[in-house]
């Protein structure tokens, strides 16, 4: 898990491409866009899956300078809802094609991609260095102690040196600067495997997930309950692309960084809504979300957290609450008894870990969008 870092920019970058139609199914929540400000909102700095989040979104290009065309992947808001739908339909193309046991598909072979961590990972490394080997390729795992990136040696180096051996950079650090200045000085694609700030790949992830298990993205309501942390910033960024209800619920002063939720607003794609009312909140939800209270770097605020997020726990009478149609997903790794209770994660309804298996199959498919293959 991760300690807590500084504030973050963000650099937008639009796709260029031109795709197909998708066949997902349209909602009907484009021209609603709402915001309910908390009173008494209070920043603080959150942290979630093994990372902090920032207290301000980025706003910088995504592309960096003199870029070309190379693609990066920093963020889901990057990219119009036609490419994300593309890359959902390419992820579960590929994902049917493994399941089948069919290892033909190689369009990594020859290619080689360099793994930064700055912190330590299970989910994020095993899922994109497996995924990376079982179409072809070889992944380099580079650990906290093997770059010190920033420290031993500037991020701006470490980019334009493994760009040179490598055909892909995956980097999960924590200042989502870090991220934006690798991808500035790649001349290779990078991908954000986490930041302070979102986690964008997880959140493809979900999308998949739900898509799997509804039929579709669009028009569905997702609450997430918990801490404003980079999931919520992630979800929000997606809801600026593609339609559908998403409802934060969360303790006063937890909230998630209100540019983030300005953003997700003024883009006029989603409804959205900022709650400190759980059980309100999960009513006829599709999907109720958690993550942890608190993380690494947050352990002195642990017993603190427990009390104030006192009736944010997903048990089993908030589950009913959202009712029967409702599924439970969680990003990983859990406490459970904390933030979700032991039945509520092993109920039929729980959907956790095939969303933990997505993260291969969502980020196959990333690599491949932005390798052009």
């Amino acid at each position: 898990m991760a300690a807590i870092s500084g504030h973050c920019t963000f650099r937008s970058h639009q796709s260029p491409l031109t795709v197909p139609a998708s066949s997902f199914d349209g909602g009907n929540l484009r021209s609603s866009s709402i915001y309910f400000a908390a009173p008494s909102l209070v920043r603080r700095t959150h942290i979630s899956c093994q990372a902090s989040s920032a207290t301000s979104p980025p706003s910088s290009s995504a592309n960096g300078t003199a870029k070309g065309e190379k693609k990066d992947f920093l963020h889901s808001s990057d990219f119009d809802k036609a490419t994300i739908l593309k890359i959902l339909d390419r992820a579960a193309e590929v994902k049917a094609q493994l399941k089948s046991g069919d290892r033909s598909f190689t369009p990594f072979k020859g290619k080689s991609m360099a793994m930064i961590f700055a912190k330590p990972s299970m989910r994020t490394r095993v899922s994109f260095e497996t995924g990376f080997f079982l179409l072809g390729g070889h992944a380099i795992y580079l650990g906290p102690d093997d770059i010190q990136m920033g420290k031993r040696e500037e991020t701006r180096d470490v980019a334009r040196v493994l760009s040179r051996y490598n055909d892909i950079i995956m980097a999960r650090v924590f200042a989502h600067q870090d991220i934006l200045d690798l991808a500035k000085f790649s001349s290779v694609p990078v991908i954000n495997g986490l930041t302070d700030y979102n986690h964008p790949c997880q959140i493809m992830a979900d999308a998949l997930t739900i898509i799997e298990h509804i039929g579709r993205l669009e028009g569905t309501k997702v609450v997430y309950v918990g801490d404003g942390n980079n999931i919520v910033h992630s979800w929000l960024l997606l809801a600026s692309v593609v339609p559908f209800h998403f409802v934060c619920a969360c303790p006063k002063g937890f909230e998630p960084d209100k540019e983030t939720v300005d953003k997700a607003q003024k883009a006029g794609i989603s409804k959205i809504e900022i709650t400190n009312d759980p059980k309100e909140a999960v009513k006829d939800a599709d999907v109720v979300y958690s993550d942890v209270w608190a993380s690494m770097g947050q352990k002195e605020e642990a017993a603190y957290r427990r009390q104030v997020f006192q009736g944010f726990q997903v048990d089993d009478a908030l589950m009913k609450t959202a009712g029967p149609k409702a599924y439970f997903m969680h990003c990983l790794p859990a406490e459970r008894g904390v933030e979700v209770t032991d039945n509520v994660i092993e109920a039929p309804n729980s959907i956790v870990f095939p969303q933990a298996e997505n993260r291969m199959h969502a980020q196959n498919a990333i690599m491949l969008h932005v390798l052009g293959l």
